[in-house]
């Protein structure tokens, strides 16, 4: 079952495309945290909403907002296709133990053994402000994060 409105936002810490090590709590009481699940780098529809997100990061930075993006890929896959996409924020890789953090958000799909396409809001205190679950092959609507964080 996915983490839910109002529910504490379960703490995590994953390597990025760099290879550092980003922690959720560490934006505690500094910034509101969009967490974004999504299957697979280089897929079409992942491609198309990560590039989406590149291309409006304002709408994330003017809302003192840190966008976090979390695939089970393995850092070196999430290196180079930040790098041929142009992404300039954290690609998380849940790749070992796989899927744990998606499973903690209750996004894994087990069958396939990748996330779905899982967004949550945390605000500054660590708590689940909004949050939208999608099929593999269901884009989000970016135009949804902004007004959820314009309620914060």
């Amino acid at each position: 079952m996915a983490i839910q409105v109002g529910d504490k936002a379960p703490d995590f810490e994953l390597k990025d495309n760099h290879g550092r090590t980003v922690k959720l709590s560490d934006f505690r009481g500094e910034k509101n945290v969009v967490v974004l699940f999504y299957p697979f780098a280089f897929t079409g529809v992942c491609t198309g909403e990560l590039c989406e997100l590149r291309d409006n990061l304002p709408k994330f930075s003017d809302r003192d907002t840190q966008l976090l993006a979390v695939s089970n890929d393995s850092i070196h896959t999430l290196r180079v296709f930040a790098e041929q996409e142009g992404l300039e924020y954290p690609l998380l890789s849940d790749f070992w133990p796989h899927g744990n953090v998606s499973r903690a958000y209750g996004v894994f799909d087990e069958d396939k053994g990748c996330a779905v396409r899982g967004t949550f809001i945390i605000d500054k205190e660590g708590v689940v402000r909004w949050t939208v679950i999608n099929g593999l092959p269901d884009a989000r609507d970016l135009t949804d994060y902004v007004k959820a964080l314009d309620t914060l």
